[in-house]
């Protein structure tokens, strides 16, 4: 038990705030109603800033962005410089290299090339951590090992690839100082003018919700941003998995977030649920909502059917079993009688019309 109530102090310690810089470049040969080469940028994982190197299209994502270039002329400078002039050329380069070692044939079929690189900051300590991956037609590529300062294959068309880039030692030295410089303080500056959205934490409300009472309880919190949180269910105050089904975290159309986490009672008894609670927890928020199994607080739609609606179902039923037979001894009896009735000769009938035509009318021989 000492052991669990440490761990889960560790993983609040360990859980302060993280932002995020992220630029998201891909290029590609061979793909229609595609740009070969765009830029995405996203801060704390929301798109802030767009590029479009064929067409030279280059805006901002966010009201705050935009606020960003007009005040700070150098980073449109910059954004604009690199996405239509540096890195088309270089990233068409790189994307014909991988097609070539990976016995591509250059200028036909489908090829992408992907590149994720930015940076994170620890906003208590002010740890910064970079990265830079490639990947190629959805796989990954190769990889630079910021502490190491060499670069990792990750497929083995890319050791090529890797000796030769790690010989570049100026190209890891840009990197270092993008990844370690640069980028941290463009991160500073998005979180600066975007801290009414990006730093914002919007607790939720959470409710217990039911569709029968053989159904899971889940724990449903909605309205919570950011989407950094996470919901389990305890027992006696340890998380449980066993019976637990976690929902994803979803978007609200007013930009905040909703999840569940469902718990399965089918043999839980009534005198044990009080032992079971739901533990809300959002990254940068001390306190945790904790909400307690409870019948009585459980939201449901469902209703239980009353004496007099079973009374009025039953009947209905004898009803229309009555309605049934009725109308099947009926058919039975208008079949009987049409049955009985004797079919006229039709000899006969065709003897008594030949002698009517035959017989003189009112006339003597």
């Amino acid at each position: 038990m000492m052991k669990l109530v440490l761990l889960l102090l560790l993983c609040h310690v360990s859980s302060s705030v993280k932002h995020s810089l992220k630029f998201y470049i891909t290029t590609s040969s061979g793909v229609p109603n595609l740009p070969e080469f765009m830029i995405v940028g996203e801060v704390d994982d929301i798109q802030v800033a767009y590029c479009d190197g064929s067409n030279k299209i280059y805006e901002p994502r966010q009201d705050w962005m935009k606020k960003v270039l007009d005040e700070n002329p150098h980073v449109w400078t910059l954004g604009t410089n690199d996405c239509f002039q540096i890195y088309p050329p270089l990233f068409k380069s790189r994307l014909n290299t991988f097609i070539q070692l990976s016995n591509h044939s250059e200028g036909s079929g489908v090829h992408i090339l992907q590149t994720m690189i930015g940076c994170e900051l620890e906003e208590k300590t002010g740890e910064v951590t970079g990265f830079v991956r490639y990947g190629y037609n959805g796989e990954d590529f190769i990889e630079l090992d910021l502490k190491m300062l060499t670069w990792t294959a990750l497929r083995p068309e890319a050791d090529i690839i890797k000796q030769e880039w790690n010989e570049d030692t100026l190209m890891i030295k840009e990197y270092e100082e993008f990844l370690t410089q640069m980028c941290p303080e463009l991160l500073k500056l998005g979180l600066m003018y975007g801290n009414s959205s990006l730093l914002r934490t919007d607790v939720p409300s959470v409710s217990l919700l039911q569709k029968t009472p053989s159904s899971p309880v889940s724990c449903h919190a909605t309205g919570f941003y950011p989407d950094r949180a996470m919901m389990f269910w305890r027992k006696d105050g340890e998380e449980i998995h066993e019976g637990v089904e976690h929902g994803e975290i979803l978007p609200n159309h007013d930009g905040s977030f909703q999840m569940n986490v469902d718990l399965d009672i089918s043999s839980v008894s009534p005198e044990d649920w009080r032992r079971y609670d739901c533990v809300f927890h959002l990254s940068g928020v001390e306190d945790d909502i904790i909400t307690k199994l409870d019948e009585t607080q459980i939201r449901t739609n469902w209703v239980k059917p009353s004496n007099k609606t079973t009374t009025i179902i039953i009947i209905s039923a004898v009803v229309v079993v009555v309605v049934v037979f009725a109308a099947a001894a009926g058919f039975m009896v208008h079949k009987k009688k049409q049955d009985q009735k004797a079919p006229p000769d039709s000899e006969e009938a065709l003897n008594s019309l030949r002698d009517w035509i035959q017989e003189p009318d009112g006339v003597d021989s």
